[in-house]
């Protein structure tokens, strides 16, 4: 179990205290399989985003050697095009249960790559992923279209899927500022993803018609914020127009409109786009609303009904949703590799074309 010295900056007021911050990270730890996969919980499914968003988690918490045991996952189960299997059965990777190819869940692991270098400092670690870095982003850039959004995903028979998704876009691109970081750490510049990154911000910036329609779902409304796409006075006028549609107020954030549902993934998620833009007490604000969803034992419910027949729905603890409220208390308390991250601090910047 993590130390108090470790799990310091996970204390916050209203939120958690430290014998929960040491709750909620041993059990996420208590999910991980001993070959290191991180499913949702043990009987479900692994995607690769979500077993990244836990890893995370761990090393927020200190606990660098189970996350570095989940990135080996990744490594040592990666396709040989790039790609992982956008699902597999309690993290087995001998059961791929979808075997659709998406595209940002296969760029996640530069994130969290360089998220565990900066908690480690372990520049091993980063040799070892480099290649699994390196493979995963060539294979996201064959999906990326003429207007610079990425495709959503290969079918698995290899088809590519040209929409885009502005979510997974916006994830995307904070994966690519991530690799970008490894590859100046490694002194192996890479002109192309720079340019690929730059015209990636710039569709997610100025082209919203280059991607779905999903502006019904909060992902899409703060996730151009959260992935560093959409900064500034921008961010904040963003977050401000959507914020009567999707924030309940003592209850978190709706996940899709008008449905009734609040989700403790995409409050989280929220809390650290309001860091982002300075917006600390709000972000606080909202982590505090989603309490009602902590369980014994000290995971999270996926998500509440707060009309008719309320309910927790659906019922299920996952180690994602934890993993998420641990990295946004860990931005709030100043963690320095959770702060790197997602506040921008040493990734690169300028990357946007002059034109298009």
């Amino acid at each position: 179990m993590s130390t108090p010295e470790q799990t310091e900056h996970l204390v916050l007021p209203g939120v958690l205290t430290a014998s929960q911050a040491a709750e909620t990270v041993a059990a996420i730890a208590a999910v991980q399989r001993e070959d290191g996969a991180l499913p949702w919980f043990r009987g479900h499914h692994l995607d690769p985003w979500d077993h990244t968003e836990a890893a995370m988690a761990l090393d927020a918490a200190g606990e660098h050697e189970a996350a570095a045991r989940a990135y080996e996952w990744l490594a040592r189960n990666q396709n040989a095009d790039g790609s992982w299997y956008a699902a597999y059965h309690d993290g087995d990777p001998q059961q791929p249960t979808d075997r659709s190819l998406e595209s940002n869940f296969c760029a996640y692991v530069a994130v969290g790559v360089w998220h565990h270098y900066l908690a480690t400092g372990d520049d091993a670690f980063v040799d070892r992923m480099w290649p699994t870095v390196y493979a995963a982003v060539e294979f996201v850039l064959r999906l990326q279209q003429p207007g610079g959004q990425i495709g959503w995903k290969r079918e698995p028979d290899g088809t590519p899927v040209t929409d885009a998704l502005l979510t997974g876009s916006s994830s995307i691109h904070q994966a690519l500022r991530c690799a970008l970081a490894i590859a100046e750490r490694r002194e192996e510049p890479q002109p192309d993803w720079e340019l690929a990154t730059g015209a990636l911000a710039h569709a997610i910036r100025s082209h919203p018609e280059r991607f779905l329609d999903k502006n019904r779902y909060s992902m899409d409304w703060y996730y151009p914020v959260l992935g560093g796409a959409v900064t500034g006075t921008e961010a904040t006028a963003r977050i401000q127009e959507g914020w009567d549609r999707f924030v309940v107020p003592g209850l978190g954030v709706r996940c899709v409109l008008p449905n009734p549902w609040v989700t403790g993934g995409e409050s989280c998620e929220l809390a650290l786009a309001l860091w982002v833009t300075g917006e600390s007490d709000r972000a606080l604000e909202i982590l505090q609303s989603i309490q009602h969803l902590r369980a014994d034992g000290g995971l999270y419910w996926t998500g509440y009904v707060f009309e008719g027949n309320k309910a927790v729905w659906p019922e299920e603890l996952t180690t994602w949703t934890a993993g998420s409220l641990l990295l946004a208390v860990a931005a709030l308390g100043g963690d320095e590799a959770t702060t790197a991250v997602f506040g921008g601090e040493r990734l690169p910047v300028g990357l946007e074309p002059d034109c298009c």
